[in-house]
């Protein structure tokens, strides 16, 4: 009878990765995030005029008032918090990023904050002034043709330089914590608490990752609010279609024309089902809404703000047409100056085939009547 062999011994390993100078750089570039965002007061929560007898409130939390001018300020702080503590951004290896400008100028301040370089990969079609501010903040730009060819392009290039893809359209929805520490929905509810209707029938978003959107609906589930959280989407992207069917497969042939939000794929940071009700707005309509917003509010805002109004104001029509009172928060993605040259162009507008005047006279019969028809 034969002895089985004896398994031979293994030996010890131990491979130590930890890196006193990384770490020492990783506490400094944290405590430069965190500082900034105790250096950034909270965002107004405005009230815009309507008609008394109505009984409803329309408020819009501006975004614009962020130390990079848009609601993807509080996006870049939390995605590089999130990737600092994973150990993905490295210093002096570049940050990049697949966007349509908002996202990019908000991660290039806070890479030149910590002192890492920044590859913004855009469409060729991105506002000029948001390409002069990604530059401003030390960032550099990478143009594509094409809007769907930002997510190949940016993690080719993030390969190549040995550098960190952010990725937006991914991490949004887990990089921010949904349940509360000052994030929008726990700031809008804390802002509403002294008004006559502090718990708002409807919040209202627009979805170009879908990570606010995401914010908000985890929020008033986690919180046991009533509040719907509706979602307007542009012409042209998949988030409205892909909800409409239950499909995260759909795809669209063409871009947005509305910066910042809509896809031409359903993003992974859209979870289609926390959202109550999605609304296709014509780009004409976010557009028209803007231009009314600046009669109501004396500023310009981004068309994406328009977006989300237009379908903030159907509600609200909705709501006094069956004589319910209550209040309804949009928000104001980022401020009109870096359109000057688009949506606040007639000649942009006409060549684009953009007629706004059908849209503008529905809004003004509705501030009369109360109707949005």
């Amino acid at each position: 009878m034969t002895t089985p062999a004896t398994p031979p011994v293994q030996a010890e390993e131990d491979v130590d990765r930890y890196d006193p100078g990384y770490r020492q750089w990783l506490a400094g570039a944290l405590a430069k995030v965190r500082a900034d965002a105790n250096r950034s007061s909270d965002t107004h929560l405005l009230a815009v005029p309507l008609p008394s007898e109505w009984g409803v409130d329309l408020y819009l939390k501006d975004e614009s008032t962020h130390p990079t001018g848009s609601l993807k300020h509080r996006l870049a702080r939390s995605l590089f918090l999130h990737a600092l503590c994973n150990g993905w951004i490295r210093p002096g290896k570049p940050v990049v990023e697949a966007s349509s400008g908002s996202t990019a100028i908000s991660e290039a301040y806070f890479s030149r904050l910590i002192g890492v370089p920044f590859i913004a990969v855009m469409a060729e079609s991105t506002s000029l002034e948001k390409v002069r501010l990604i530059e401003f903040y030390g960032g550099r730009c990478h143009f594509v043709q094409n809007p769907d060819e930002v997510y190949d392009a940016a993690a080719a290039l993030a390969r190549e330089s040995g550098g960190h893809y952010m990725d937006q359209f991914t991490y949004a929805e887990r990089a921010t914590d949904w349940r509360g520490n000052n994030n929008i929905a726990e700031s809008i509810f804390e802002q509403l608490s002294q008004e006559r209707h502090p718990e708002p029938d409807w919040i209202v978003a627009t979805a170009g990752t879908g990570g606010t959107s995401a914010t908000l609906a985890r929020y008033v589930r986690y919180t046991g609010r009533a509040t719907g959280i509706c979602v307007a989407d542009p012409e042209n992207s998949a988030f409205f279609p892909g909800w409409r069917e239950r499909d995260a497969g759909v795809t669209t042939g063409v871009g947005s024309r509305i910066e910042g939000i809509g896809r031409q794929r359903v993003e992974a940071s859209f979870i289609g089902s926390s959202i109550d009700r999605m609304m296709r707005v014509p780009d004409a309509a976010a557009i028209a809404s803007i231009r009314l917003l600046t009669e109501l509010l004396g500023r310009r805002t981004g068309a994406s703000t328009g977006t989300g109004l237009w379908a903030a104001l159907r509600i609200i029509s909705e709501m006094v047409q069956a004589g319910r009172q209550g209040s309804v928060v949009s928000l104001i993605c980022d401020g009109g100056e870096r359109y000057l040259d688009k949506y606040y162009s007639d000649e942009w507008l006409a060549a684009n085939g953009i007629d706004i005047a059908p849209y503008y006279r529905r809004l003004e019969a509705f501030l009369r009547t109360g109707v949005l028809a």
